[in-house]
């Protein structure tokens, strides 16, 4: 079993009542959202929640020249033109199992999993799409920004019945280079025909966030954590 991930904790009450687990983009770390808890509107909250940034494993990335950074998986060059197929499996699996353990952990510190979101961003929101979505457990909600759904071929088969009625945050830029729009509306598309409740928003922007999508994902953590 992989070690479990080192995190930054931000806990906005003592003794929190819910957690959110938050992943960082490609060769970033967990400090990355640390600064947007402070912006996030959560009056709808009763009970504090702990925040939980985990840091990737670092490992070399192809599409960067086979640099080594911190990332949830490897990418290769066309894995961003919507042949989702080629992703790299091995990774995206062992980041699942990773953030599984993250849920687990939470669950040992008195926070149920119905009380638990899954967040991320860009290759951290594949990974929350990923693991959320299979995992055996009713989770508060799946927020995936700037992103895609990862594995998309063996998405039917592995979803697990007990988050087929969870609430999904999708946000995505519509100037987005860097994971095309187009990746994201298939990802909703896809979400949408299994008949998941998907809370789609879209901004003028490019691969990042901005103050309107803060805004909107402080009101959904109200709804689904409230």
């Amino acid at each position: 079993m992989p070690s479990l991930l080192e995190s930054i904790e931000i806990e906005t009450a003592p003794n929190p009542t819910a957690a959110v687990i938050w992943m960082h983009g490609l060769g970033a770390d967990g400090n990355d959202f640390v600064p947007i808890v402070n912006e996030l509107d959560l009056s709808a909250v009763s009970g504090g929640i702990r925040f939980v940034f985990p840091h990737a494993p670092t490992r070399p990335v192809t599409i960067n020249n086979g640099q080594v950074m911190r990332a949830w998986y490897d990418i290769s060059f066309g894995d961003l033109e919507g042949n989702t197929r080629r992703a790299d499996e091995k990774g995206v699996r062992e980041s699942q199992a990773q953030i599984g353990q993250l849920i687990a952990r939470e669950n040992q510190r008195n926070i149920p999993s119905q009380k638990i979101v899954l967040a991320g961003f860009s290759q951290g929101g594949a990974v929350a799409l990923q693991t959320g979505l299979r995992y055996p457990e009713q989770l508060a909600g799946i927020m995936a920004l700037s992103t895609y759904l990862p594995l998309a071929e063996s998405f039917a088969q592995e979803a697990a019945p007990a988050n087929a009625k969870t609430s999904v945050f999708m946000a995505h830029g519509t100037q987005d280079q860097v994971v095309p729009y187009a990746m994201g509306t298939a990802s909703r598309a896809r979400l949408l025909q299994s008949a998941y409740a998907v809370d789609w928003h879209e901004y003028p922007m490019p691969h990042s966030v901005c103050l309107e999508e803060i805004t909107d994902i402080g009101r959904w953590l109200g709804k689904v954590l409230g």
